[in-house]
């Protein structure tokens, strides 16, 4: 797989996406809900509950002397009280009901306290509306929580308790726009310290992520990468036949241009013409080569289909993609590493898809018929550390290393994974062990984009690639906290590769910490149409979605995040 974007492991009941390389170590939270969650690392933990359901009504926002001893004052009477007094007395006798689970009692209260507050008295007002719309939840009449909250945060704009219950309740009508600006708004007030608050926003951008990449990846053409990335996908694999430049045999040594340009295929061949635009970087024409292959039945069918497959993958085709390697994959009398090289593939796609039983299956089973293949250690090993199975991966560095000793990707992943293991460990011998072996990784291999992002050492030749230059940018932010510096070379990277879509997410999210949200939607929209498959594009849409609510939050409360 090739050098890309930094995947994170498996947690919970959720699977990350599936990206085309392991590089973990970033500075930046991307995953979704990015935008928050790096504001909540941000904050020192404050005193008190933060995880508390809020769920129970409240007495006023501003204390009221003698509230307490009012409700047991039976002999008083009413003419002696004043009508904030009364009210009050309405809402604590409303709270008596609420926790004994009489709601219809309690809401009857609460709207005798509305009716008889003062209407300048609006922090006491606000308080009532909210403990009403408290007693509508709990009987799910969502309406009604919406509009009373509404009422109470019109009155205090920063009431978190009345916030969060609008939020909820315009969760359970499917208003996710709305329900994200409120829920980002109580991020906010709660520095991003309430963990009910921020599984809530969570699940709803992740939602409207979901929907929108459906609509849109369903209705978008087909991208090619830029040659840069597909150069950089074919790198991920030592024992790919279809990737390899044309052979001695598939074309004629007289057709060899003495200046070493690309030769020109005589044979009639639709597979041999896709090699030749491959050399040649023309990788719009290859789809439409293997098809004349497939349909003429020449001698290299599985050749094409592979290779057919592999470029819709590459476009964002799976549905495309699928046949093709399913056909080559049962083909048994095909070479054994073109229907290893397809399972792989195959098998990562089932990762993008959020199937990783399949995913496995399809590791195991080219393991199984093509047991020297580097290839399905090394790619079986980054499947291994998204699942967690972090010592089993680093068994499948070691085989994919002892057959492949010049594996740059494979080493510098094996160090993460014994990092990995050892911070898990709390192992400080060990964590310098793999730091060592970072150390030997970039030394050995300078160019391997892997080792920029395994381990801060920053301070290396350039390289051309856009992608080293992002985690480059990045490891500047988060060792030397240089930020100009890791914006320059994110900026880079987008001159040198203006597809690079991780550098586009990577500058979005840190234009949102330095509170450029507008520029920030900007950066999430070009990745969004660079997006490779309907995960990574819904993951992109999640963030530009928090990014567009922390906008609204600021434009109707006066509400921003700290920032870098």
């Amino acid at each position: 797989m090739a050098a890309s974007k930094p995947v994170e492991p498996q947690s919970g009941s959720s699977l990350p996406r599936w990206q085309l390389a392991l590089l973990i170590g970033t500075p930046i939270v991307l995953g979704v809900g990015a935008v928050y969650l790096w504001n909540r690392n941000k904050t020192k933990d404050s005193p008190g509950k933060r995880n508390g359901e809020r769920t129970t009504p409240e007495g006023s926002a501003s204390p009221v002397q003698g509230q307490d001893g009012a409700a047991n004052r039976a002999n008083r009477e009413l003419e002696d009280m004043s009508p904030l007094d009364r009210a009050q007395g309405a809402k604590n006798k409303g709270n008596k009901y609420f926790k004994a689970g009489k709601y219809e009692q309690a809401i009857h209260c609460y709207t005798e306290a509305i009716g008889l507050c003062p209407r300048e008295n609006q922090t006491d007002l606000s308080t009532f509306y909210q403990n009403r719309a408290a007693a509508y939840e709990q009987q799910m009449m969502w309406t009604e929580v919406v509009q009373d909250c509404t009422q109470a945060v019109e009155m205090n704009p920063r009431y978190i308790k009345a916030l969060f219950r609008r939020a909820k309740a315009l969760e359970r009508l499917d208003n996710k726009k709305e329900c994200l600006e409120d829920v980002t708004a109580v991020c906010i007030l709660e520095a991003f310290q309430n963990q009910q608050s921020m599984l809530l926003a969570d699940k709803v951008l992740k939602l409207l992520g979901k929907e929108k990449a459906k609509d849109k990846y369903k209705n978008r053409d087909p991208l090619m990468p830029s040659p840069q990335f597909i150069k950089s996908y074919f790198s991920s694999f030592t024992d790919d036949v279809i990737s390899q430049p044309l052979q001695k045999g598939e074309k004629k040594d007289e057709d060899k241009d003495n200046e070493g340009e690309a030769a020109e295929v005589t044979e009639s061949s639709g597979y041999l013409k896709a090699k030749q635009y491959m050399e040649e970087e023309n990788y719009d024409k290859i789809i439409s080569e293997c098809t004349k292959e497939v349909e003429s039945g020449g001698r290299y069918i599985a050749e094409a289909l592979l290779l057919r497959a592999t470029f819709y993958l590459l476009i964002g085709n799976a549905t495309g993609a699928q046949p093709d390697l399913d056909r080559v994959i049962n083909m048994e009398d095909a070479n054994i590493k073109l229907r290893a090289n397809a399972l792989i593939k195959r098998g990562s796609m089932y990762m993008q898809q959020q199937q990783p039983m399949m995913s496995t299956q399809d590791f195991n089973m080219a393991a199984e018929i093509d047991t020297s293949n580097a290839d399905v250690y090394h790619h079986r090993g980054q499947l291994k550390i998204l699942l967690d199975q972090v010592e089993e991966a680093v068994g499948d560095f070691d085989e994919c290393i002892l057959l492949r000793p010049d594996s740059a990707l494979a080493q510098a992943q094996k160090c993460f994974a014994l990092y990995r293991q050892a911070y898990t460990g709390n192992s400080q011998s060990q964590v310098q062990t793999a730091m060592d072996g970072f150390e030997d990784v970039i030394r050995r291999f300078p160019k391997c984009a892997e080792g920029y992002a395994l381990y801060a050492q920053v301070n290396v030749s350039p390289s051309d690639n856009a992608t080293t230059h992002v985690h480059k940018g990045l490891l500047q932010l988060q060792w030397k906290q240089d930020l100009d510096l890791g914006l320059d070379l994110i900026s880079k990277a987008i001159e040198i590769d203006n597809k690079c879509d991780f550098a586009y997410e990577t500058m979005g999210t840190i234009e949102v910490q330095r509170g450029n949200l507008d520029k920030a939607i900007d950066m999430f929209k070009k990745a969004i149409n660079l997006a490779k498959s309907e995960m990574e594009m819904a993951h992109l849409y999640s963030l530009c979605d928090a990014a567009y609510a922390q906008t609204e939050v600021a434009r109707k409360y006066g509400l921003k995040p700290p920032t870098l």
